[in-house]
């Protein structure tokens, strides 16, 4: 299998809820608001376990996340030091001899855009939501995007943007999800800044 950078996604400030959900559903090192953080996604998989080791040698960041899946690896590295962030990036794009433009370009697959949620499919969601709960009666927004670990940054924007409840960001396999709830007229806001934030990013076509 070529090896493919799939994502490099920088994130300068983890918002409360962006922070709070990589908290709960990481196995490694808690991230807090405010810090920065970068989400690297190679293939093949097994490929993720030189990066941490050159990520967390090369600066004082600490990692949330080692995932190996059957396609892809994911890491997350987060510090309180911008710079440190980084510097740990640009080591592991040495050691790859890449730059940040070979990374693959997000590609959004589809989004959907649900006004006054009824309450059994906010009971659906819920069941295997590992954010905030989906209240009924309110707006959905829900982001399906390629590669996976992007969405980690359109939730982090979205939240940056309007006053919304984070309610799942599923960052792992060939398609990420995020699905964010509120007012219409705040998920309306949001979802602009979620996609203008992919679409703003440059990479490779694949």
């Amino acid at each position: 299998m070529d090896f493919q950078l799939r994502t490099y996604a920088f994130i300068d400030s983890m918002q409360p809820q962006a922070a709070a959900h990589v908290a709960s559903t990481c196995q490694g090192d808690v991230p807090v608001a405010g810090m920065s953080e970068l989400f690297i996604e190679v293939a093949p998989g097994n490929e993720i376990f030189r990066c941490a080791d050159i990520a967390l040698k090369a600066a004082d960041v600490r990692p949330a996340l080692q995932i190996i899946e059957r396609e892809f690896g994911l890491l997350e590295i987060h510090s309180h030091t911008q710079s440190e962030v980084l510097a740990a990036g640009q080591a592991v794009l040495d050691y790859l001899g890449l730059k940040e433009e070979d990374r693959v370009r997000p590609t959004i697959a589809s989004s959907q855009f649900v006004t006054n949620v009824n309450p059994y499919q906010a009971q659906l969601i819920n069941k295997w939501r590992k954010g905030n709960l989906l209240l009924p009666r309110s707006s959905l927004f829900v982001l399906e995007a390629t590669p996976a670990a992007y969405v980690t940054l359109a939730g982090n924007e979205a939240e940056k943007a309007a006053n919304i409840s984070l309610i799942e960001v599923r960052a792992v396999g060939r398609f990420g999800r995020l699905f964010i709830s509120g007012t219409e007229s705040e998920v309306e806001t949001a979802a602009k800044a979620a996609v203008a934030s992919l679409e703003e990013l440059g990479g490779a076509k694949v």
